[in-house]
């Protein structure tokens, strides 16, 4: 079927939505934008899927949703009818059609006599990961689109270990999902009825309480916090997310009492007005924190993504201003806190693990071996980690000490098994006091980090290549690297090469290793002085990043390799960092 023709059957659909029947007429003046919306559905996966929102097969609206919640339906459906009796938890965040995109796959689930647990209102990926487990139901639904611009939403689903469902699971649920054949045909119960029938049924406080009594375990010290807690100075964003109220509560219930929250931006907004991007990776993120930070004097800035599975940090340096940290950074403060403090207490066991994805730092690494705990490492993509705690918590050979991402996603504690930004806020808070009491803070704790360890950088590089042609361009760009396979980076040689495509490390005497990771169009160079790049294509946007890593001496040393390694990542690939 052309563009063309689906394009004709949801114009000429008389029970369409109103609103996407209006935006239909609008594309006819831009045939790029037409023939994208309707030339092939929008892409389900192991995450689920993610798209701007509008009408046309490749662009989230309710009869995507209805879709991809069929599909589901059915595959429930083929399991055991207890399977399909335990039903679905949905949680959604602050978007664009967050609310009536969960109402929808209620109702879609109600048809097919499958109840439904949703959220009186918005909240965190990570509390539907816990409601999953808590609520004892089969999977679990998350509408949220992360920290994507404010005209994406999506639409992630979770399996019944809490964590993001399973390949072999999320490869069948995807060929269910491309069976239905026209969305626009699919049935589904009023909300008055699925709700009479016992298929949708409301929850909040009861969960909430449940997974606040759980967060109440990340604390390690209590003696500090009870102690010293309340000093902290401490500015807190959820930039207009779902991370407000069960962040503000965490933080209290820990003993955390001297915090702020910025007030522009703890307003559900989908838009994200005071924002370019809702994202903590991104430093203007931080202006309105670090206005209010100056003002207070404040010890530490934090923020959480709109829902709130993400975390980022702002440090105060010497000279009174604001540095926003990244990912592997905060990674690496909380991790040798952890073991330190589980050092101290007598509490770290034999058995200790900390898991990280491949392009995540080697920082990390070197403290895990100083406290002899074990590190693996996983493909990116928190299910990975998910699915290691599921595999330790049933043969009991690892205990589960942290896991993280260099992208800003921390988990603490498993009775959550996805990233989880609240947990996260009440351990870096815990952090920062323990260095405060020191009369340090966690600039120094991190220069510290560096004079034990040396000094590690990390760089990523995001290139966006939208549309047909992009993806097409992005495919051909791995395939070059394939084929033309980099001897060096920098005039730095490359001693071997992992591709998780072929689940082959090719050494430069030509010798070949397998890799023990599923299959993933991922590929990572090690060099001769100890630094690495990846390639990898996001699985969840437009777009194609480069991951360096290095070691040195000193910043400036780390910097300058940074910045030579970033110049030849442009030359290798044509594409300017």
């Amino acid at each position: 079927m052309s563009y063309q023709s689906t394009y004709e059957q949801w114009k000429n659909e008389e029970a369409l939505d109103r609103e996407l029947k209006t935006e239909l007429e609008s594309l006819l003046k831009n045939e790029t934008e037409l023939e994208d919306a309707f030339s092939h559905p929008l892409e389900f996966g192991t995450a689920g899927m993610r798209g701007i929102l509008g009408p046309g097969i490749n662009r989230m609206n309710i009869y995507t949703v209805r879709q991809a919640t069929e599909g589901l339906a059915r595959f429930m459906e083929s399991q055991s009818e207890e399977n399909k009796s335990r039903g679905v938890a949905i949680a959604y965040d602050s978007r664009h059609k967050s609310p009536e995109f969960a109402l929808e796959a209620a109702r879609t689930l109600a048809r097919h006599g499958i109840p439904a647990y949703v959220f009186e209102s918005l909240r965190p990926t990570p509390e539907l990961s816990f409601a999953v487990r808590h609520l004892n139901t089969f999977t679990g639904i998350m509408i949220t689109a992360s920290h994507n611009p404010a005209n994406y939403n999506g639409y992630k689903i979770y399996g019944e270990s809490g964590g993001q469902m399973p390949p072999k699971d999320a490869d069948a649920l995807t060929e269910y999902v491309r069976s239905v054949e026209n969305p626009l045909q699919i049935e589904v119960l009023s909300e008055e009825e699925a709700k009479e029938k016992g298929f949708l049924k409301i929850i909040g406080k009861e969960v909430d309480d449940a997974y606040l009594q759980e967060v109440d375990t990340v604390t390690i010290d209590r003696e500090l916090v009870s102690r010293e807690g309340k000093d902290l100075k401490l500015v807190f964003t959820p930039l207009h997310g779902a991370g407000k109220m069960l962040g503000e509560k965490a933080l209290e219930q820990a003993g955390f009492k001297g915090f702020s929250l910025v007030p522009e931006q703890s307003v559900a907004d989908p838009d994200f007005t005071t924002v370019k991007s809702p994202n903590p990776e991104e430093h203007s993120a931080f202006e309105y924190a670090i206005a209010l930070g100056e003002k207070e004097g404040a010890d530490l800035l934090v923020a959480t993504d709109p829902d709130a599975d993400r975390l980022g940090v702002a440090v105060k340096l010497p000279d009174e201003t604001y540095k926003v940290l990244s990912g592997n950074q905060i990674g690496a403060l909380m991790l040798d806190y952890i073991l330190k403090a589980r050092k101290e207490a007598n509490t770290l066991p034999d058995n200790a693990v900390v898991l990280k994805s491949i392009v995540s730092s080697e920082l990390s690494t070197a403290i895990a071996e100083k406290y002899q705990t074990k590190m693996v490492n996983v493909l990116t993509g928190f299910k990975f980690i998910a699915e290691k705690i599921q595999q330790y918590q049933e043969d009991g050979s690892q205990t589960f000490m942290f896991g993280f991402e260099e992208s800003y996603g921390y988990l603490v504690k498993p009775f959550v098994r996805d990233k989880d930004a609240i947990q996260a806020l009440v351990l870096i808070a815990e952090v920062a006091t323990y260095y405060k009491q020191k009369n340090e803070n966690l600039y120094d704790a991190l220069q510290e980090i560096f004079a034990a360890y040396g000094c590690y950088q990390e760089k990523t590089i995001s290139i966006t290549m939208s549309g047909l042609e992009g993806s097409a361009k992005i495919a051909s760009l791995m395939r070059q690297l394939r084929e033309e396979a980099p001897a060096s980076f920098g005039g730095i040689k490359v001693v071997s090469t992992e591709d998780y495509k072929t689940q082959k490390k090719v050494h430069a005497d030509g010798s070949v290793t397998s890799l023990n990771t599923p299959a993933s169009d991922v590929l990572k160079y090690f060099l001769e002085d100890e630094s690495w790049i990846a390639a990898r294509p996001s699985g969840t946007e437009p777009k194609i990043k480069f991951y360096i890593g290095v070691k040195a001496g000193s910043e400036e040393a780390a910097e300058e390799k940074i910045k030579a390694f970033s110049a030849a990542i442009s030359e290798v690939t044509n594409v300017t960092s």
